[in-house]
C-alpha cells in the first residue's frame, strides 16, 4: 500500500500539527513533491492529512473512513483523478474534490466541472487561492484568513518554507 503519511522524510513523512483539525484532508498525487509541499502547506494551516502516491490506495482508505476533502492530481501514470474520482463516487459521494495538475487543458476542466469538483487548480497554483478552495469545499471560507496566517507563522518561524507551491522571490 502506498499510503505514505509515516514513511522517513524523504519519503513523505507525516509532520506533526500543533492544533490538529477534526477535518481529514487527502491529497493524491503521484509527484512526492507536491505530496510534501501541499501537505506541508495543510498541515501549516492546522488540517489532518493523509497522503496517497496512488490513487488505488486512496480508494481503499476511503472504503473505510470519511474524507470530507481529497485534493488530487488528474494525470497519474496508474489511475487518472478522473477514474479516481468516478470509484470515489461510488463509495463516498460526499467527498469534495479538488482537482490539480500541472498542465491546462481545456477539457479536463470541464469534465472536472461536470463531474461535481470544488476547484480546478493548476500547479504551481498559489497558496491563498489553494487555502480559500480548501475552505469553500470544506463550508467553512470564513476561516481562511486564519488559516492562511497560521501557514505563514509556521513558516517565518521555521516551518518548512518549501510548503509553498508558488514560491514568492525574496
Amino acid at each position: 500500500m502506498s499510503h505514505v503519511e509515516n514513511k522517513p522524510v524523504a519519503q513523505m513523512r507525516m509532520m506533526p500539527t500543533e492544533e490538529p483539525s477534526s477535518e481529514i484532508v487527502c491529497l493524491v498525487d503521484d509527484d512526492p513533491l507536491v505530496l510534501r509541499s501541499t501537505g506541508v502547506l495543510l498541515v501549516s494551516g492546522g488540517f489532518t492529512v493523509r497522503r496517497f502516491d496512488k490513487g488505488e490506495d486512496f480508494i481503499t482508505y476511503v472504503a473505510s473512513h470519511d474524507v470530507p476533502l481529497v485534493v488530487l492530481d488528474i494525470w497519474m501514470e496508474e489511475m487518472t483523478g478522473f477514474e479516481v474520482v468516478a470509484r470515489l463516487r461510488a463509495i463516498s459521494p460526499q467527498t469534495h474534490v479538488i482537482v490539480i495538475t500541472g498542465h491546462e487543458d481545456t477539457a479536463a476542466r470541464i469534465l472536472a466541472m461536470q463531474i461535481g469538483t470544488v476547484a480546478f487548480l493548476i500547479k504551481p497554483f498559489d497558496d491563498e487561492q489553494f487555502l480559500e478552495a480548501v475552505h469553500r469545499a470544506l463550508g467553512h471560507p470564513d476561516l481562511r484568513k486564519k488559516t492562511v496566517a497560521r501557514a505563514r507563522k509556521a513558516s517565518a518561524n521555521g516551518g518548512e518554507p518549501s510548503a509553498s507551491l508558488n514560491p514568492k522571490p525574496a
